[in-house]
């Protein structure tokens, strides 16, 4: 379980300091799939960092199982249990997916159990196990092997930055399988979506409106979907998911030998 106590974030701009996080305080409770939505710009990505601890809040206190994590590096966090997905994954050039794999575990693995993370995430572990992670990888690949990673953690809480930012609708149906095969297997874990997408907020057990920095509403999936739904700025129509389309929908594998 991850509790935010009155945390506040702001950062300095040519008027002076500009808040962009306002006293919020929220839980996000073991075997539960959470979603933050609201509008650009509101502070969704932003909260989704300070949990990270890519950012870190001028008041207020973050904690994980009870133990205040606040002043904790990305690196100390992650090793307490907390699993990050940006919005636009990161290039590894030299690293093969094998090895980002296994290094997301922390333990030796084989190849099959690698291949297997693959294969949830609708990759054909023959043809990835063994590339680098640069820019021979589409966005949509890379996009792919970060959940991957993040499955391999098996972290107490998994945070996700707007998973479907610039895929296509045929891409986003396999997201969202993704995201529910994940909720049936979290038990004491947790998983923390930011979106305003309609189909990811039918998945949420709980859903949290963030608006200019603030917590305005919160509630069940069946409590809050109708006041958003006739509520523009705070869920998008699927048919307007990105212009650069990322193809996440699962591959047919190549011929050849298994790996």
């Amino acid at each position: 379980m991850i509790e935010l106590k009155n945390i506040s974030f702001g950062v300095d701009d040519d008027k002076g300091k500009k808040e962009i996080i306002r006293d919020v305080s929220f839980t996000v409770p073991d075997g539960k799939l959470i979603v933050i939505t609201g509008p650009n710009g509101g502070g969704k990505s932003t909260l989704a960092r300070l949990i990270a601890g890519i950012e870190k809040p001028i008041s207020g206190k973050i904690l994980l199982d009870g133990e205040d994590i606040t002043g904790m590096s990305i690196t100390e966090r992650a090793k307490k249990g907390i699993g990050f997905a940006f919005q636009q994954p990161v290039r590894f050039k030299g690293i093969e997916v094998f090895d980002l794999i296994r290094l997301a575990t922390g333990k030796s693995i084989s190849v099959a159990d690698a291949c297997s993370y693959l294969s949830a995430v609708g990759l054909c572990a023959r043809d990835y196990i063994k590339r680098e992670v640069n820019s021979s990888l589409s966005g949509g690949e890379l996009k792919r092997i970060e959940i991957a990673t993040v499955l391999a953690r098996s972290p107490r809480i998994s945070v996700f930055d707007e998973p479907e930012a610039g895929i296509d609708l045929w891409s986003f149906k396999n997201l969202i399988e993704v995201f529910e095969g994940m909720r049936k297997h979290i038990k004491e874990s947790s998983i923390l979506i930011i979106s305003h997408q309609e189909r990811i907020l039918n998945i949420a057990d709980e859903i949290m409106v963030i608006k200019d920095g603030r917590l305005i509403n919160k509630g069940t999936r069946d409590e809050l979907m109708p006041q958003l739904m006739s509520t523009d700025s705070a869920v998008r129509d699927c048919n307007g998911v990105g212009e650069k389309a990322i193809d996440l929908a699962p591959e047919p594998c190549s011929t050849g030998a298994p790996i």
